[in-house]
């Protein structure tokens, strides 16, 4: 006689892990709060209303939040996007002066070039000539002043960061799948009882997309949408892809990059200015504490794509929850979080011995935090250290 068996439970809840959904819950809280006051200068700049503003962070969150959840489900590896932060820089000092239906088209335009970038292999297989050595120096260059300020802030706030760490070093010996989780809870207990938390005004109040028609001009093309295009390629997808191999995961870059561009220019009109691959938060949704197995870390990106949308939703009500937590408990978990991250980049960067000094080359012109031409100083880190690397080869 035959028994029955038990259906096997999806592939994505049998991944599901509580240590997933903080690694997700942390990356959007560190990707929010560290650039989200940019995004709304840049968006202030160019004459946006309230409203319009609002329809931007719902633009932007819907966009990652379908990008990463979209993604990571088709390759089964963690796939986080986020907003161009050097771009709403640069919108910030070049976009004055032009109309705002201008500036859509140029969002439009922009997005419409990494489709290009992304879709016909340019861009991958320039990317894909960079050594491991030099994108994992370029890697732990780009989150080092994360680890040191997680304890510079304890000249301000020793109580609060001294309790994070003990709680995070304890964690990491005994439970290290939940040593994120319960450090961020110490955190929030202790700026709790301490009356760190700003809540006063908060209010639960639903995004509304705004529609602007976008129109095309050669000032707002040339100003604005090719910078734009440059600097994120440079700044942040070159970085983003860093990571993704740094962390061992084979993900096909040029549709990835193609179907972001698809995304961006779709919620474009909408006040999308720039999506991207992320570099730093993705390091947090990549590393050991998302999961201790490499192959359910993808989890953690689809958790930080719920929290997208939900940012996209609730635009205005997540931007003052966000803001209620000081500073110092946001710099503190982000640098813990990224501790196993910066010692494993580190690591791979110093192995080879034939390619040591280009990669500690590219860490520190990297970690200088110099920037050219507009241009951060992970993009000019990996120049240098492949000019270093090519010089001493031959």
């Amino acid at each position: 006689m035959q028994t029955a068996t038990q259906p096997a439970k999806p592939q994505l809840l049998r991944d599901f892990s509580i240590s997933a959904i903080a690694a997700g819950l942390v990356t959007v809280l560190v990707g929010f709060t560290s650039s989200a006051a940019i995004v709304f200068q840049a968006a202030q700049s160019l004459g946006a209303t309230p409203a319009q503003i609002s329809s931007w962070m719902w633009a932007l969150g819907l966009g990652m939040g379908l990008t990463c959840i979209g993604l990571s489900l088709r390759y089964r590896m963690p796939v986080v996007t986020a907003w161009s932060t050097p771009g709403a820089a640069m919108l910030i000092s070049t976009g004055a002066g032009l109309p705002l239906s201008d500036a859509i088209g140029a969002f439009l335009l922009s997005a419409l070039l990494m489709m290009v970038a992304g879709f016909s292999g340019v861009f991958e297989r320039m990317i894909s000539r960079i050594p491991i050595a030099l994108a994992s120096g370029m890697l732990a260059g780009v989150l080092l002043r994360f680890g040191l300020e997680a304890f510079q802030v304890m000249q301000s706030q020793l109580g609060l960061v001294l309790s994070m760490f003990a709680v995070y070093v304890v964690a990491r010996r005994f439970s290290p799948r939940y040593a994120v989780i319960l450090t961020l809870v110490t955190g929030v207990a202790y700026a709790a009882a301490a009356g760190l938390l700003q809540t006063a005004g908060l209010s639960v109040e639903l995004a509304t997309p705004v529609f602007i028609a976008p129109t095309f001009s050669f000032a707002a093309a040339v100003g604005i949408a090719l910078p734009l295009f440059i600097v994120t390629m440079a700044s942040q997808n070159v970085p983003g892809v860093a990571v993704i191999r740094a962390s061992g995961y084979a993900v096909p870059i040029s549709p990835t990059l193609g179907w972001i561009g698809v995304a961006n220019a779709a919620l474009a009109p909408f006040g999308a200015y720039a999506l991207n691959l992320a570099a730093i938060t993705a390091a947090i949704c990549m590393g050991r504490e998302a999961h201790e197995d490499a192959d359910r870390r993808y989890v953690a990106a689809i958790t930080t794509g719920v929290f997208y949308l939900l940012i996209g939703l609730f635009g205005a009500t997540v931007a003052a929850l966000f803001a209620a937590f000081p500073r110092e408990l946001i710099v503190a978990i982000a640098g813990l979080a990224l501790l196993g991250t910066i010692g494993n980049s580190l690591a791979a960067a110093l192995r080879e011995e034939s390619q040591r000094e280009a990669a500690l080359v590219t860490f520190l012109v990297t970690a200088s935090g110099v920037s050219l031409l507009g241009i951060g100083s992970a993009f000019w880190g990996v120049v240098a250290g492949v000019i270093t690397l090519l010089v001493w080869r031959r």
